[in-house]
């Protein structure tokens, strides 16, 4: 079976060096919201049509209505408008200082995320990685259907990511970029309908089509 290096390493050289989410923290709160239940081109279409007005400072002055509006293409808008208004408020707590937040350890400001209502562990971990570089191992359901495919069989998800920082350095650019590409992967062939032509992982997947001779 593949150590967590091993698929990091196997994906980056099928995929290369992914970009990085958005060097803007906020951007990366507001998109980690947006794109619970939806598709993520609906998120990137609406976050482009909204421009600079995703802006911690600009969504906090909003009426409940008006966020509502602006983000409705992305679905489910009531309930993430709620939920960009209380990580608003969470944020402007600290200034809406990128540095403020690093500096506080990182189970607490999990703990402060996980409180707030419409961000789970997934969404939690995204912006700690991506937006304030807190190495946090993101488990999706990409993640998941890859190492069931791959042979793993894991409790819950506590373990995976317990199973996955115990085997790969400890660091947000590591994490941020392999769940890029497994995302990436998970797109391109690791679908519900798997598509294992061209797989980086044939040679070795247990779950790989048999070969007719």
């Amino acid at each position: 079976m593949l150590t967590p290096s091993e698929i990091y390493q196997t994906l980056l050289a099928a995929y290369g060096r992914p970009r990085w989410w958005s060097e803007d923290p906020y951007q990366v709160m507001f998109q980690a919201v947006l794109v619970q239940n939806t598709a993520w081109a609906n998120v990137e279409k609406t976050c482009a049509a909204l421009g600079e007005r995703i802006a911690p400072e600009k969504v906090a002055r909003l009426s409940p209505t008006e966020l509502e509006e602006m983000i409705r293409p992305c679905g489910f808008c009531k309930s993430k408008a709620n939920t960009i208004f209380s990580l608003t408020r969470w944020y402007q707590g600290y200034g809406f200082d990128q540095a403020a937040v690093r500096a506080v350890p990182q189970d607490r400001l999990r703990g402060e995320l996980l409180s707030l209502r419409g961000i789970g562990p997934e969404t939690a971990d995204v912006i700690l990685t991506y937006a304030f570089y807190k190495p946090a191992f993101i488990v999706d359901a990409y993640t998941r259907r890859l190492l069931q495919r791959l042979g793993y069989s894991f409790p819950d998800d506590g373990a995976i990511r317990r199973s996955f920082e115990r085997g790969l350095p400890r660091d947000a650019e590591v994490y941020g970029h392999l769940h890029w590409l497994i995302l990436d992967h998970g797109i391109q062939h690791c679908k519900k309908a798997p598509q294992c032509q061209g797989c980086c992982f044939g040679a070795v997947c247990p779950s790989y089509p048999i070969k007719k001779e």
